[in-house]
C-alpha cells in the first residue's frame, strides 16, 4: 500500500484547492474523486456562475475570495485567450466547465498532485482516534490508501462521518437542508427579444402558478446568461424535503428534477416569443445539492457571528455573499446582504472535527450552522477554505503534530503570502 503525507476526499474547488495548496507546500499528496474530472459541483452539477465575492472599500472593489481562487480565475481567461473562444455576455463571473475542468487539471499536476478519478469512498479504518487507512471502490475493485494527514473536501461530509465525526443535517428545527436542484440550458434563444420579455417571464409564471399549471414550487424563474451564443442557464427547479444523503431520496429528487425541467422549458417554448426556437440543450450530470451535512468542530459558526462581522484569530478566510436561504419546505428566498465594506471571517477551528486528530474538513461541510452555511457555502468561499485546509495540514506534517495543534501564525503567514485574503 503506497503511502501519503496527505489524502484529500473530493475534488470539487475546495479539495482541489487543498491538494493544490498542499502539494505546493512539498508534500506528497493524492486527491481521489467520483466523476472523472476536478471541479466538483461546476462541472458536474452545471453551477454556474461564481457569486459574489467582493465588497466595495474607499470606492473600490476589493475581492475577499484570492488566492488558489484568483489563479483560477486569470488561468480561465489566459485559456480562453488560447482557444480564442468569445464570451457571449459581459457578465465577468460565466465561465466554461470545459476550460475549468483542463485548468484544475493543470494546476494539480503541475503542483505534483496524485489524481485518482472514478473512486469511491467505501470504508474508514480508524484507531486511537486517527484515521489509519480509507478504502475507495474502483473498477478494478477496492483499493486501500493511506497518509498522515486526511482532508475532507466531498461536501457532505462522507469522510468525516465514516470516521465517526459528529454532524448535524440542515435546519436545527427540522433538520430540513435547503432544496436541491437540477440546473439546466436551453439553446437557440434570442436573446435581444429575451431580454424584452424578461419580466414578462417572471409575471407569467407566477399567474401560472397560482392557478395551478406551475407545479415547481420556486417562486420565480432564476436565469442566467452563459459563454455560449444564444445559450441560457437555468437554476430554477426546486426539490423540497428530501434528504440530500439519502441515496433513494436523491433519486426521487432527481426524477421530480427532470419533471420541472420539462415543465419550465415548456412554459418558456410555449408562451414566448424570444423562446419559440428554443431547444433543451443539457442537464447537469447530477442534481446541485446546496446543503446537507456539517460537521460538529471546534468552533460551530452562526449565523449570528456572520451578520455580527465576527473577526477571529485564527481567521483563515473571509466572505459577505449574502446569507442566501431558500425555503427547504416550498416557494420563498430569504436574504440578508451584508452592507458595502463589511464581511465576517471564517475560523480554523471550524475546519477541525472533534473526534478526529488528524482529519480536517474544507468546502460547505464545516462546522457551521444553518443560516452560517447559506453564506458559506459559494465556490469562491470553500475554495478558499480548501487553500487553507491543505496549507494548515502541511504546516502540521512539517512539525509532525495533529492539525489542531498546528502553528496558526504559520498558516497564515504562508496563506497571506500566496495572495489568500484573511483579515
Amino acid at each position: 500500500m503506497e503511502k501519503f503525507d496527505i489524502i484529500v476526499a473530493g475534488g470539487g474547488f475546495a479539495g482541489a484547492a487543498a491538494a493544490i495548496a498542499a502539494a505546493r507546500c512539498g508534500q506528497k499528496v493524492l486527491l481521489f474523486d467520483k466523476s472523472n474530472c476536478l471541479g466538483g459541483a461546476a462541472v458536474n452539477c452545471l453551477v454556474n456562475p461564481f457569486m459574489p465575492y467582493s465588497t466595495k472599500v474607499d470606492g473600490e472593489f476589493k475581492s475577499l475570495s484570492a488566492g488558489i481562487f484568483e489563479e483560477i480565475l486569470n488561468r480561465l481567461t489566459s485559456m480562453r485567450n488560447l482557444t480564442g473562444e468569445m464570451i457571449y455576455s459581459d457578465r465577468k463571473r460565466i465561465f466554461s466547465e470545459e476550460q475549468l475542468k483542463l485548468v484544475l487539471n493543470e494546476m494539480a499536476l503541475e503542483a505534483g498532485v496524485t489524481l485518482l478519478f472514478h473512486a469511491y469512498l467505501c470504508d474508514v479504518i480508524i484507531s486511537d482516534g486517527k484515521i489509519q487507512h480509507l478504502t475507495v471502490a474502483t473498477k478494478s475493485g477496492n483499493i486501500d490508501l493511506t497518509a498522515d494527514y486526511y482532508i475532507d473536501a466531498t461536501g457532505d461530509a462522507d469522510l468525516a462521518v465514516r470516521s465517526g465525526c459528529s454532524y448535524h443535517l440542515g435546519r436545527e428545527a427540522d433538520h430540513l437542508c435547503q432544496p436541491m436542484t437540477l440546473c439546466f440550458r436551453v439553446s437557440n434563444v434570442d436573446l435581444e427579444k429575451f431580454e424584452q420579455e424578461r419580466s414578462q417571464i417572471q409575471t407569467l409564471y407566477k399567474e401560472f402558478k397560482a392557478s395551478g399549471k406551475i407545479k415547481n414550487p420556486r417562486e420565480d424563474v432564476l436565469i442566467f446568461h452563459t459563454i455560449q451564443k444564444n445559450v441560457l442557464h437555468f437554476n430554477s427547479t426546486r426539490v423540497v424535503k428530501l434528504n440530500p444523503v439519502d441515496p433513494f431520496d436523491v433519486t426521487r429528487a432527481e426524477v421530480e428534477a427532470r419533471e420541472q425541467v420539462l415543465e419550465l422549458y415548456l412554459f418558456l417554448k410555449e408562451n414566448f416569443e424570444s423562446m419559440k426556437n428554443a431547444e433543451l440543450l443539457s442537464t447537469a450530470a447530477e442534481i446541485g445539492v446546496r446543503e446537507s451535512r456539517m460537521i460538529d468542530g471546534l468552533h460551530l459558526l452562526t449565523g449570528k457571528e456572520l451578520i455580527d462581522c465576527s473577526k477571529f484569530e485564527d481567521s483563515i478566510a473571509c466572505g459577505n455573499y449574502d446569507i442566501d436561504i431558500h425555503n427547504p419546505e416550498g416557494s420563498g428566498t430569504s436574504h440578508y446582504y451584508f452592507p458595502a465594506g463589511q464581511y465576517y471571517e471564517i475560523p480554523y477551528r471550524s475546519l477541525l472535527p472533534k473526534e478526529i486528530s488528524n482529519l480536517l474538513v474544507a468546502g460547505r461541510c464545516i462546522s457551521v450552522d444553518h443560516e452560517a452555511q447559506a453564506s458559506i457555502r459559494i465556490m469562491p468561499i470553500v475554495c478558499c477554505l480548501g487553500e487553507a485546509a491543505g496549507v494548515a495540514a502541511a504546516v502540521a506534517a512539517k512539525s509532525n503534530v495533529v492539525p489542531a495543534n498546528a502553528d496558526i501564525t504559520e498558516i497564515q503567514r504562508i496563506l497571506t503570502e500566496n495572495g489568500a485574503v484573511i483579515h
